[in-house]
């Protein structure tokens, strides 16, 4: 009797997980989906709360809790695992990629504060978070965005850039709809070491 051999050539559907190369993957999830999603986070985050202005705290920390996770993804994808050691360019990475990898296009601008060294904006003409948002009288003053926010402070932590990061409406003249800036304020180690 002979035993006949055969030769298996391993391709990438049969190779382990783990030895698979990290693809691009679908940028895109079907809008209708991910506000339903959104909605339900914010459901779940209000069902947690006593007061109003702790939605924003709790939409935040789920963002920051994201960050990390985002942050790696991307350096492994983007920029072949190097991280970024310079405060203009984690800004920059963020302005650019981080924006296209959320919401499919850069950030509206990225600028600093002409009023304290260590703040940064960067503003969103129209946040995909707030789009589909309507709010009783008593979370008025609720900005979604808190949770993109909380994003970019897992980020920034993450990548060694430990900062306090808000959202806020701004009114645009002559717009029926207000812009969103994120406001990043750094702590002074980050810009000791980055002059």
């Amino acid at each position: 009797m002979s035993r006949s051999t055969s030769n298996t050539i391993s391709t990438p559907s049969s190779l382990n997980i783990v030895d698979r190369p990290l693809s691009k993957g679908k940028s895109e999830i079907n809008l209708s989906s991910f506000a339903f999603l959104f909605s339900e986070m914010i459901q779940y985050c209000q069902d947690r709360i006593k007061a109003g202005h702790e939605l924003e705290k709790k939409l935040s920390d789920m963002g920051v809790s994201v960050g990390p996770r985002v942050l790696e993804l991307l350096v492994v994808r983007e920029k072949n695992s190097k991280r970024e050691t310079k405060l203009l360019g984690i800004l920059s990475f963020i302005h650019t990629t981080v924006w296209k990898s959320l919401f499919g296009k850069q950030a509206d601008s990225l600028e600093k504060s002409t009023e304290a060294d260590d703040e940064y904006m960067i503003s969103d003409n129209n946040m995909l978070v707030n789009k589909f948002i309507s709010l009783p009288k008593n979370l008025s003053s609720l900005n979604c965005a808190a949770f993109v926010a909380g994003i970019i402070e897992g980020i920034l932590c993450s990548a060694e850039f430990p900062a306090r990061v808000t959202a806020h409406n701004v009114a645009v003249e002559g717009k029926k709809f207000s812009k969103t800036v994120i406001l990043i304020k750094f702590n002074p180690e980050v810009i000791e070491r980055n002059p």
